[in-house]
């Protein structure tokens, strides 16, 4: 009785002392532990609620990894030259575009950059003011001539339009554009539509690259251009996106690196 309650003791104990190391690790693949910590970090990398069934995929996702790293070992696939070499090249590419994330993240676009691309933007609001305009789009001046005699003579305009015109963007909607800046539209038609008054109608067809249009504005109203400050984040962001400016701030980077360091 006494040998069987020893054992049934030594037994907890040994299990208890092996726990912690259980615990320590998401799954043993082939003798070689996962840590829970990595498969932590893999789920918390996800962005989704901490589930189950998450949980085990995420053990599954590296499991099949662990099991690729045991394999490629086994077949010495890791030693060869032209592997070692792309797993090189892999390194260096991570490695360079965080030294480069870092870099921008310090240095960062300065106000002047801001201030250009902000002036840049702001030209696309025009004058100030949005426009709500109709159009119709003809092949000839003939026939844009014709459609402003019939309106002229008691035709909807609304309806000329939904006949005659061309743009297959706005002729369902009886030639209506919506709200739009004057920056939004090619020169001639700016041009022609800034001019009219309220409720006006182009007296003669406007000629553009698409052919010839009648416009009519139907009501316009102050835009409100945000300030510098107000968008500069956003200003950060599409410089962050500009392939070019990426390309000048790299360049940068490595002539200032080159600058610094001491070559012989």
């Amino acid at each position: 009785m006494k040998t069987t309650v020893l054992s049934f003791s030594l037994a907890a104990v040994l299990a208890a002392g092996s726990l912690p190391a259980f615990a320590q690790n998401a799954a043993v693949v082939n003798g070689k532990g996962i840590p829970s910590a990595k498969l932590d970090k893999l789920i918390a990398g996800t962005g989704q609620p901490d589930t189950p069934e998450l949980r085990n995929r995420g053990r599954d996702m590296l499991i099949d990894r662990e099991l690729l790293i045991q394999e490629a070992n086994k077949r010495g696939v890791t030693q060869r030259d032209d592997v070692q070499e792309q797993l090189e090249q892999a390194r260096l590419n991570v490695l360079a575009g965080a030294v480069f994330e870092d870099y921008v993240r310090t240095n960062g676009a300065n106000d002047d950059e801001l201030r250009k691309q902000y002036e840049k933007i702001k030209s696309q609001f025009g004058n100030g003011k949005e426009y709500r305009v109709s159009h119709i789009l003809v092949e000839k001046e003939d026939e844009a001539k014709a459609i402003i005699a019939k309106i002229k003579g008691g035709a909807k305009f609304e309806d000329m339009a939904k006949a005659s015109s061309k743009d297959p963007g706005s002729a369902a909607n009886g030639g209506d554009l919506d709200w739009a800046n004057s920056g939004s539209y090619v020169p001639e038609f700016s041009a022609a539509m800034t001019s009219l008054k309220k409720g006006q109608m182009t007296e003669t067809p406007v000629k553009s690259q698409f052919g010839w249009h009648i416009i009519k504005l139907v009501d316009e109203r102050e835009t409100k251009i945000p300030s510098f400050e107000e968008v500069k984040p956003q200003l950060q962001q599409m410089l962050m996106g500009d392939q070019n400016w990426q390309r000048e701030q790299f360049q940068a980077m490595m002539k200032s690196l080159r600058d610094k360091a001491k070559i012989k």
